[in-house]
């Protein structure tokens, strides 16, 4: 027999129950057999008047004590019998309790086998009382909604991906075609397809490194070392190519721990978003310190005006504003995404505010290292 959670708890109610009949008819055994407050003797009516001297009759202790045992025997049966009544009983009370107090579960069993990965959409819902199955569920129905919004960024993400990986072998392969069905194509032409196919190459290279980095960042950090983000936003900085952008740097010690390489990453990505999306005459900020006992670096930039409502899908893969001024350069939407893995990856925090004038202002916070005094 299958010992399901029914069974044991009909089993555990019964055996209780029993236990507890045991208990009750051995207490009130002893209590009849040994108590401690005897009942008084009924004195004998005899006849005769006053002053008559009567005979007492003789007591027979044999036969009383006879009598007695025959009663305790008597009740000692009684009780056993309807102990076993009292048993079945339990036994058939408990299987029906059980299976009401299990009937949720049972309910909560039959939904959960029908969700599957394309019907992430069904929910428990569960109703009544507020205890403990009805928060197993709302636990549970919270699982699912993370789980489904997972699972669509995740078809998102490797829809856009292929989009994106598509786009330039397909232009590869339209100017290799274009080339190769061209007989007077002479030395020129084919340099410069060659030209655009290597500019084509070296995207997908990108693209495919950054796709690396952003799995590696949302898989957590597998090791943690002592660094300082001033000198990490002022290394990216000496390594930054000319701009005529203005830049404007003020690095205090923000002293915090974590991978180097995913938070260098992080500087680059931050510095060349304000780089790309920024107008000709603009400028760029970076700030690092210790606010609030967090290691903080914040990258400010101007630019065209973002509506605030679309600064959210920002942060979300191969994501771009449309309708607006396209940006310097050739960008993969994955800048931002990166940032916001790495934040995670390092249990930080990423602020990102549109300037009402126009430009983004990027705030970074990281658990800063023990015993740093704030600016």
């Amino acid at each position: 027999m299958r010992r399901t959670v029914r069974l044991r708890l009909t089993l555990l109610y019964s055996g209780l129950f029993l236990a507890a009949g045991l208990l009750l008819v051995a207490l009130i055994y002893l209590l009849v057999a040994h108590s401690p407050f005897p009942a008084a003797p009924v004195a004998p009516v005899l006849p005769g008047g006053p002053g008559q001297v009567v005979p007492q009759p003789r007591v027979d202790v044999a036969y009383l004590a006879e009598q007695q045992a025959a009663g305790l025997r008597r009740l000692l049966v009684n009780s056993v019998i309807a102990l076993v009544v009292m048993a079945f009983a339990s036994v058939v009370l408990g299987r029906l309790t059980a299976g009401r107090v299990l009937r949720p579960l049972r309910d909560m069993t039959a939904t959960v086998r029908r969700i599957t990965a394309d019907r992430l959409d069904r929910r428990l819902a569960a109703s009544g009382p507020d205890d403990e199955l009805k928060e197993l569920a709302d636990t549970f129905d919270d699982l699912l909604d993370r789980l489904e919004a997972a699972f669509t960024a995740q078809r998102r993400f490797v829809a856009n991906a292929s989009h994106e990986l598509r786009t330039p072998l397909t232009l590869q392969r339209a100017m290799a075609e274009v080339a190769l069905a061209d007989p007077d194509a002479g030395a020129a032409e084919l340099r410069h397809v060659l030209d655009r196919l290597l500019a084509a190459g070296r995207h997908q290279e990108r693209l495919i490194e950054a796709l690396l980095v952003l799995a590696r960042s949302q898989q957590g950090l597998d090791h943690r070392e002592p660094l300082d983000l001033a000198a990490v936003a002022g290394q990216a900085l000496d390594r930054r190519p000319d701009s005529p952008l203005r830049v404007e740097a003020a690095l205090r010690p923000a002293p915090a721990s974590g991978d180097r390489a995913l938070l260098e990453r992080l500087v680059v990505n931050l510095l060349d978003n304000a780089t790309r999306h920024n107008v000709p005459d603009g400028w760029i900020t970076v700030a690092t310190g210790v606010r609030a006992g967090l290691a903080t670096l914040s990258v400010a930039n101007s630019g065209p005006v973002i509506p605030p409502d679309r600064v959210a899908t920002l942060l979300q893969p191969f994501q771009r504003l449309a309708g607006g001024r396209r940006a310097v350069g050739d960008g993969l939407g994955l800048g931002l995404s990166i940032v916001a893995a790495v934040v995670q990856a390092h249990h930080g925090t990423l602020e990102v505010v549109a300037r009402p004038q126009g430009g983004l202002e990027v705030t970074v916070r990281c658990p800063s290292a023990a015993g740093t005094p704030p600016d």
